[in-house]
């Protein structure tokens, strides 16, 4: 396949990540992620057919931020913290491909 040189540009896909691999790349359980996910703290990017969440790259990020937090404050605080973050980031126009609105428990794609 010849692309050129007319300006045209591939679109990496983003990647996804499966609770495995997420629990792989951080020091947290399979269970924490599962109960912080449910708690609102993280959220899935999408779900696969069969119904398991899937990640994206920024969960690393909300997850290192937890563990800071963690340090002097109780999950429903480090709740309230991110979620006032996310609002002030969200106002100063700050473009997040991934879904919006707070996660607020757990909810499976329509069928």
């Amino acid at each position: 396949m010849n692309w050129g040189t007319s300006g045209q540009r591939l679109q990496v896909p983003a990647k996804r990540y499966r609770i495995g691999e997420v629990v792989r790349y951080t020091p947290f359980s399979r269970q924490t992620i599962h109960n912080y996910t449910i708690m609102g703290l993280i959220r899935e990017a999408e779900w696969t057919e069969g119904g398991h969440r899937l990640y994206d790259e920024k969960v690393f990020g909300r997850l290192s931020r937890i563990m800071e937090l963690k340090e002097s404050m109780s999950l429903t605080e480090i709740r309230r913290v991110l979620n006032a973050e996310e609002i002030a980031q969200d106002g100063l126009g700050h473009d997040d491909s991934g879904p919006s609105g707070l996660h607020t428990g757990h909810r499976r794609p329509s069928e």
